[in-house]
């Protein structure tokens, strides 16, 4: 197994703990016991688990360690850390943390849900799918973990209002994109049985 596999690991593992640290935080807070620790903790794993998909991807690309379990775990790690911190910062939770507002989490899921559907067709009627990372895509995943770190970290809202809207753009315009490239290759695909 690769390092970068193994970071990728380390950082599915960290996410129960980010989740467990965020939740006992907000139960704290609400029984007026708040525990800052806690809070300092989320932030803490939350920014570890980011950096290291940075690292895990400097790794594969400039050790040549790129690796078909590293390009099945890097994404779904990301996702998985994504939509951990989506759920638990679209609720309501008092002044523990600001509410996301509901466009944010419904087009990253949305956008996400769409993507996996467009794999699985893309894998059944092709037979092999190639997902191309692309910039936008990049900035996208850049933009919402920078949003959700500045509502761990309690950011006012005017300061991250246009980040996050950086964060939608870039991921509707990557949704877009990916979903031109799966017709892409759907079209190669039928062209060469014909």
């Amino acid at each position: 197994m690769t390092l970068a596999n193994k970071i990728t690991i380390f950082r599915i593992l960290l996410i129960p703990v980010f989740v467990l640290a965020t939740v006992d935080y907000i139960r704290d807070f609400r029984h007026g016991t708040e525990q800052e620790w806690e809070r300092a903790a989320a932030c803490a794993l939350f920014a570890l688990a980011s950096v290291s998909d940075a690292v895990d991807g400097y790794i594969a690309r400039r050790y040549r360690q790129k690796s078909e379990l590293g390009a099945f775990l890097d994404p779904l790690a990301d996702k998985a850390l994504l939509i951990s911190a989506l759920v638990l910062l679209s609720r309501d939770n008092g002044a523990a943390f600001q509410q996301l507002p509901l466009w944010f989490p419904v087009l990253v899921i949305s956008r996400d849900i769409i993507l996996l559907i467009g794999i699985v067709l893309l894998h059944i009627i092709v037979g092999k799918t190639i997902p191309k990372p692309r910039i936008v895509g990049k900035c996208a995943t850049f933009f919402q973990m920078i949003t959700l770190g500045w509502i761990m970290l309690k950011v006012p809202q005017p300061s991250f209002k246009w980040v996050m809207i950086a964060a939608g753009v870039c991921t509707f315009i990557s949704g877009i994109w990916y979903i031109f490239d799966g017709i892409k290759q759907l079209n190669l695909h039928e062209a060469k049985k014909a």
